[in-house]
């Protein structure tokens, strides 16, 4: 039976991040993306803690950890990380991110190098998401889309969560949804409030980590996996910026949650090559 210890990890006077870690052996970390918490990677936790020491965060203003209005944004997220890694006493760890977890990943190295990496896995997100050439380039979505949907939907409590909805159906998941499920993904990233939802969202795609995904591909071994509905995009996007990652396809951008069994087969042939 897995054992699953949770801490609080404080990374600023009054800000706390909420870890949750099992198992022992090398360490694999994984951070979750826009909003989401340590619940979505509970399959990745029971699975990967029976051979590496597996750790989760919730970054700040994120699930259990301190809601706070100052540092919502994926350079400070980056800073976070780095204390976190540091309190755990945690050396050349795989960092696995997720969607905007990414971005955290990218401005650790960015900051701090990829001396205490072993690996990396980045799970279904471009290192630039927006540009002017979104017709080649792997991007998050048209402009003119994304200023609707920050205008639009994360300006208060309801838009946000019909954000969510609407994303988690169309983007995702592949299957229909139960009403259950689909509460569930919703509260998860209500625990964030709709006005640092909106600093992360604006902090998220104006962020640029080209050259730290080129840098990080080239330092050390790195597995980006991507959903199937950008797949030829994404590939041929990252044979040119980063041609030594290996790329997988999977599901839709939660494929880690609805194919839990094939991510984790996955990364773990990656982590043993």
């Amino acid at each position: 039976m897995t054992v699953i210890k949770g801490t609080y990890i404080e990374v600023d006077p009054a800000v706390e991040l909420f870890i949750q870690e099992a198992g022992d052996g090398d360490p694999i970390v994984f951070i979750p993306g826009f909003t989401f918490t340590t619940e979505v990677f509970q399959e990745q936790l029971r699975h990967f803690s029976k051979t590496h020491r597996t750790i989760v965060v919730d970054p700040r203003s994120h699930g259990k950890s301190t809601m706070t209005l100052h540092g919502n944004d994926y350079v400070t997220h980056g800073t976070d990380l780095a204390k976190v890694l540091e309190a755990l006493d945690v050396r050349n760890a795989t960092l696995v991110g997720w969607s905007f977890g990414c971005l955290t990943v990218w401005e650790y190295i960015r900051q701090f190098g990829t001396d205490h990496i072993k690996s990396l896995v980045l799970v279904d997100m471009p290192p630039k998401s927006l540009s002017l050439q979104q017709d080649q380039d792997w991007v998050e979505g048209p402009l003119d889309d994304l200023a609707g949907a920050y205008n639009a939907y994360l300006r208060n409590p309801q838009g946000q969560r019909e954000f969510i909805s609407a994303y988690a159906k169309g983007v995702m998941v592949q299957r229909e949804l139960t009403e259950e499920e689909l509460n569930w993904i919703v509260e998860q990233s209500m625990q964030t409030p709709y006005y640092i939802a909106a600093n992360l969202f604006a902090s998220g795609l104006f962020s640029d980590y080209r050259e730290e995904a080129k840098l990080a591909s080239e330092s050390v071994p790195t597995l980006t996996i991507v959903a199937e509905h950008w797949a030829e995009t994404a590939t041929s996007y990252l044979q040119k910026l980063a041609p030594k990652t290996a790329v997988q396809v999977l599901g839709g951008h939660f494929m880690f949650w609805e194919h839990s069994q094939r991510f984790n087969e996955l990364v773990e042939e990656f982590l043993s090559t």
